[in-house]
């Protein structure tokens, strides 16, 4: 027996060596990798993990170190986990220029949640769905989306009526984000699931909660089921029911993906469709709430620019309490104050790559194969080598003189290259159907009592949520 045991003690032993020696190893490359790039001192085992245990701070103090390490600089977590933060916009546009896949690290997780969709694909296959999924999000399939925008919004507004009877202030999020799944479900998936007003139909999730707040419900609850998915695909088989959905109603986003094939006539696999059904659902509405409540919020602090907006939207609609395909193009002042809201807000804060070769940047420094790059949208956002005045609101930043002379990839609220997102005009007609029937019928005002602490996961969230009063008009 005991020289069983001694054996396993000797096996125990030399697998905790190998283990050692393999972590020094790692510790070893990734200090070599990011040689190049100064950064804040970190801790023996911690990395930079303890810099970070409020999260509320967490954004305040990147911006603190981008200014003090300019263009890019290592963040660590731990002793052996580490990566590159890139801050500028030349180094974002080298690398989201490049092919290089998503990273394992930042990615991977969501794999079994939305399955292998756009979102987490790369190579061919990404390709192909990329090239198949376009043909959804084209103005003519975007046109009919506008009404049932519009009616979805007029139900959130409906709900706020009742609760400003008490003069309290309202917590938004919570209400936007219910509005924009019951969009996403009319749009994508001719679904009207009255969300907004019966939440028994609400599964909450505690994996969503994790990855976004305590009062987030999971979105994928109530993707469409598979019965629902194979129902359609039978029916849009024959051409005659084909003809009768279009004569009946708008195509969808789940009619194209049934109907996509590629140039082999190719269609989409069962496992295929449902990722891509399920990771739609993931990035068109979350990351939608959030611009939308961000933007709200940032009319609610600067009355001057809401009450433009709204002078603009009321001389465009007229004796109208409807909003309009047409109409959205005549949003001038009110698309640059979205903009601006994105600038400062956006909604997805930053993107990775795990570098498939070598890059060099454009001062010379160079991050090796295999490396992981965080290009941060939100502090490239707020970069005063980029912008003058960075935490200033000021929607003429988007005027067409102002945006003729900007570095291309100064802002990127959808990213940039070819992976930006797919859904980006689908995402900016909402914010503009929202914003101009939410201005018609209340004024935006400010909670001093409540100020929006800011947290990055997935999406740019407040921990506190987002409380505004709402003055009917």
């Amino acid at each position: 027996v005991s020289r069983v045991l001694h054996l396993a003690a000797v096996f125990c032993l030399t697998c905790v060596l190998l283990k050692a020696i393999q972590l020094f190893h790692r510790r070893r490359e990734l200090i070599r990798a990011l040689a190049d790039f100064p950064g804040f001192p970190t801790h023996w085992l911690f990395g930079h993990v303890h810099e970070f245990f409020k999260e509320e701070e967490v954004l305040d103090k990147a911006e603190i170190w981008m200014q003090k390490y300019p263009h890019a600089h290592p963040m660590w977590f731990g002793s052996f986990s580490a990566f590159l933060v890139v801050t500028d916009p030349d180094y974002a546009k080298v690398l989201l220029g490049r092919g290089d896949p998503k990273d394992n690290i930042g990615y991977k997780y969501l794999e079994p949640w939305i399955g292998n969709g756009l979102l987490i694909l790369h190579g061919p296959k990404w390709h192909q769905h990329r090239k198949l999924l376009t043909p959804g999000f084209h103005y003519d399939v975007l046109k009919p989306y506008v009404d049932l925008m519009a009616e979805s919004t007029n139900v959130m507004l409906d709900k706020w009526e009742k609760l400003t009877a008490d003069g309290k202030s309202v917590e938004l999020f919570e209400h936007v984000s219910l509005m924009t799944l019951d969009s996403i479900m009319k749009c994508a998936f001719s679904c009207h699931s009255d969300c907004q007003t019966n939440r028994s139909v609400l599964a909450p999730s505690n994996h969503g909660r994790n990855l976004a707040s305590p009062d987030h419900v999971e979105p994928l609850t109530l993707s469409p089921p598979d019965k629902v998915i194979q129902e359609r695909k039978e029916s849009l088989k024959d051409e005659q029911e084909f003809e009768k959905i279009q004569k009946k109603r708008h195509l969808d986003f789940l009619d194209i993906l049934l109907c996509a094939k590629d140039e082999n006539g190719a269609a989409l696999s069962d496992e295929d469709l449902r990722a891509e059904v399920d990771t739609f659902m993931f990035e068109g509405h979350d990351t939608t709430a959030s611009g939308i409540s961000w933007l709200f919020y940032c009319l609610a602090m600067h009355p001057e620019h809401q009450q433009l907006c709204r002078e603009e939207i009321q001389g465009i609609l007229g004796d109208r309490d409807t909003i309009q395909w047409e109409d959205l193009a005549k949003m001038t002042y009110s698309t640059m104050c979205i903009k601006e809201s994105l600038r400062l807000y956006p909604p997805v804060p930053g993107v990775s790559r795990q570098l498939s070769k070598a890059v060099t940047f454009p001062d010379g420094r160079t991050l090796p194969e295999g490396s992981v790059a965080a290009i941060s949208i939100y502090l490239i956002h707020r970069n005063p080598e980029v912008w003058k005045d960075p935490l200033v609101f000021d929607p003429l930043r988007f005027s067409p003189e102002n945006v003729s002379g900007r570095h291309s990839h100064a802002f990127l609220p959808f990213s940039a290259g070819m992976r930006n997102c797919i859904g980006q005009q689908f995402a900016m007609n909402e914010m503009k159907v929202a914003l101009a029937l939410t201005l018609l019928r209340f004024e935006l005002l400010p909670d001093p009592a409540m100020p929006p602490l800011k947290i990055t996961r997935i999406i740019l969230r407040s921990k506190n949520g987002i409380h505004l009063y709402l003055k009917k008009i």
